[in-house]
């Protein structure tokens, strides 16, 4: 019986083995089978070639329309050494020898290859007035190389239609999902997703955030799949680990188109080193508002050239990392007083006046090559005025742009001749479940020329809506197609391509701790703080403070006083704290009465809140008839705050609440910081005349 037992569980044994065998070889056949051709990435038309690091990918093509990037069971080779030598994972090495030489690549089916010429530039001469020699990469020409053309003709409609699904799973039965789920895994299958989009509950650690990542990857089908995120600085910082770099109304401040392209190269690398591949940054909104409650210091200012030109160097910088840059909030949301979220915006300008405000930043980034424009749940009644009925109350409303046709087609593509990806805001904001049902309003976008639909409201009816609308003839499948189309281009010119021999997620997460929050970003997030520091106001020399006097500094305030106190007290160890929303104790008043400074720290985000007549507004516009000691005020968030107490001795701009951004403003105050920022925004009287203009900022 013993023996009987040992031959059986050795039968078992070798059953196994043999079916894990047979398994492994079905894929191998399977994948034999389906492949029809190798190529070389860069031979593709819409894929650019950096000249000055050349890495080659190979790429699986399939039957079944899709293709994949492989490193095994590939060999790579030079025909002339003598000019350029390749290795085994496709980079190039020039020797500095003129000549012309093919890098192939094979896997002993298909074959492929690219020229390399480096030879002697006749109309160019080194300072010496010697010869210079040029490099020229020469991609091979033909039909193998139109993959999205292949893509299109076999992919079925419900895998086009899923490319253009881009919903979130920030919870999960009232969890945040901070891990893969068996049952996303799913979804990203069954509904063939293109995109994902995370927010703060998704991405709490480095090494977190990159399993995540990179589980997602794995679990997309066929194609790479978009990883987005809003990693704008400052009030919008999504991930949990990191450089928390100022926002764009502090860059706004610096006027440094270098220190903007720094800082979207360093967040560009982070998220990189995550797997994120796409940015939904910068804000191009001009906020020309002071009562706008959703852009504010989210935007780089009130003038349209400064906001072209900053938002520009911040996408040259995050694509320079790789990473996909997107313009938002198309046609512009800086000129409004409501927030989308919570309703309906309108903006009234006409053409020519949007045409030299709210479009031209758009326009200039569209130009220079931005991958992405999101579009805004606002309301532009000159230039679409139709009207159709709310939902939810059945009065008449405007049509917002998101689901404009006259807006997505007619301005972005015609009239602006703008040919990248375009996405929808995210469609569970009020301004859209307010007043059109989630599959209704699916459907709208994608007629007005949406490429991606963001966070649909309900993935599933949304999904079959969408083939209904198809199927009735209401969206065509060309319309389809040509999302499909920017969709995969943008993949292709940004390398998000599904990998058959992924790097080991041990090896992203050693690489993401390298990158995520390094010195040198840190740096960058220094001098960024440093520099937008906008002296204000500074009567009668109040500002620099001593670092040397035996008296009492007293911060006050109530959001993020703390952090404001803290910066102050690395400076002055005599420092004392008063938190408080208004009202003062009477030891609190004989503390403020007998210092030997006062700093406010006022933190705003609506009209209400810096308000003359909200409490903490009335408290600071009382401090200097407390005492004779200099009152400092801070306006940790908003510039706009000192409309409210324009009394003060003197007052600082520090546009966000990041620490950089606190330490700074300690340093500015006590004179290790020479304040050379500039008002990005001009900073009106209640009575709506000009307090401060423009480019205004004092220096000591």
């Amino acid at each position: 019986m013993k023996k009987f037992k040992t031959v059986m569980f050795s039968f078992l044994v070798l059953m196994l083995i043999v079916s894990q065998m047979t398994g492994s070889l079905s894929k191998k056949v399977f994948a034999e089978e389906s492949v029809n051709d190798l190529i070389i990435l860069q031979n593709v038309p819409q894929v650019e070639i950096n000249q000055d690091n050349i890495q080659l990918n190979a790429l699986n093509v399939y039957d079944e329309g899709y293709f994949t990037q492989v490193s095994e069971d590939v060999k790579w080779s030079s025909t002339n050494e003598n000019v350029a030598e390749v290795d085994q994972d496709g980079n190039v090495t020039l020797t500095g020898q003129n000549g012309r030489t093919f890098i192939k690549v094979t896997n002993g089916t298909y074959e492929d290859q690219i020229t390399i010429d480096y030879k002697v530039d006749p109309d160019h001469a080194s300072e010496k007035g010697k010869p210079v020699s040029e490099l020229q990469v020469i991609k091979q020409q033909g039909d193998r190389y139109d993959l999205i053309e292949h893509a299109l003709n076999e992919l079925t409609i419900e895998e086009k239609v899923g490319r253009m699904l881009m919903p979130d799973f920030r919870n999960w039965d009232g969890e945040n999902v901070t891990e893969m789920l068996p049952e996303i895994e799913q979804l990203v299958k069954d509904y063939h997703l293109g995109g994902v989009i995370l927010f703060a509950e998704n991405v709490q650690t480095t090494e977190q955030t990159a399993q995540l990542v990179s589980d997602y990857q794995e679990a997309a089908e066929k194609f790479g799949l978009m990883m987005t995120i809003d990693q704008e600085g400052g009030i919008v910082t999504r991930l949990q680990s990191g450089t928390d770099m100022p926002g764009n109304m502090a860059l706004g401040a610096t006027g440094s188109e270098d220190i903007a392209y720094d800082v979207g190269q360093a967040i560009g690398q982070e998220l990189h080193s995550l797997g994120i591949n796409i940015n939904f940054s910068p804000v191009m909104d001009v906020n020309n508002n002071p009562d706008n409650p959703v852009i504010g210091v989210r935007s780089f200012g009130e003038d349209p050239d400064l906001v072209a030109d900053l938002g520009i160097a911040y996408t040259e910088g995050l694509q320079s990392a790789g990473v996909a840059a997107t313009g938002k909030h198309f046609p512009g949301h800086g000129d409004t007083d409501v927030d989308s979220h919570l309703g309906l915006p309108e903006v009234p300008h006409d053409r020519e006046r949007l045409e030299q405000v709210e479009l031209y930043p758009f326009q200039q980034a569209m130009e220079s090559g931005m991958d992405m424009i999101m579009t805004a749940h606002v309301t532009f009644p000159q230039i679409d005025d139709t009207k159709v009925t709310s939902e939810a109350t059945g009065e008449e409303i405007a049509l917002p742009a998101t689901l404009s046709h006259k807006v997505l087609t007619e301005l972005i593509r015609e009239d602006m001749g703008y040919d990248g990806v375009i996405t929808t805001d995210a469609m569970n904001m009020n301004a859209i479940t307010d007043h059109f049902g989630p599959v209704d309003a699916a459907i709208r976008a994608v007629e007005a020329g949406s490429d991606i639909v963001l966070m649909p409201v309900g993935l599933e009816e949304v999904a079959d809506g969408l083939l209904d609308a198809i199927d009735n003839g209401d969206i065509s499948e060309e319309r389809i197609e040509a999302s499909v189309e920017r969709i995969l281009t943008l993949k292709l010119e940004r390398g998000i391509i599904k990998q058959e021999n992924p790097q080991p997620v041990e090896d992203k997460i050693d690489n993401a701790l390298q990158v995520v929050g390094a010195e040198e970003h840190q740096q960058v997030e220094k001098e960024a703080a440093e520099h937008s520091i906008t002296l204000v106001k500074n009567e009668d020399h109040a500002l620099p403070l001593s670092k040397d006097v035996d008296g009492e500094v007293v911060v006050v305030g109530n959001s993020f006083i703390d952090d404001l106190g803290d910066a102050v007290e690395s400076y002055h160890d005599n420092t004392t704290v008063i938190q408080t929303s208004g009202s003062l104790t009477d030891d609190q008043l004989e503390t403020i009465e007998n210092a030997e400074a006062v700093i406010a720290g006022s933190y705003t985000f609506n009209v209400n809140g810096r308000s003359p007549d909200h409490p903490e507004m009335e408290l600071i516009n009382s401090l200097p008839d407390m005492t004779d000691a200099p009152v400092i005020a801070v306006g940790i968030r908003n510039p706009y705050d000192i409309m409210a107490y324009p009394n003060v001795d003197g007052y600082l701009a520090q546009f966000g609440f990041n620490q950089a951004s606190f330490a700074a403003t300690a340093a500015t105050i006590f004179g290790e910081n020479q304040p050379t920022g500039t008002l990005p925004v001009t900073i009106p009287t209640i009575d709506g005349d000009v307090l401060y203009e423009f480019g205004h900022g004092l220096s000591y």
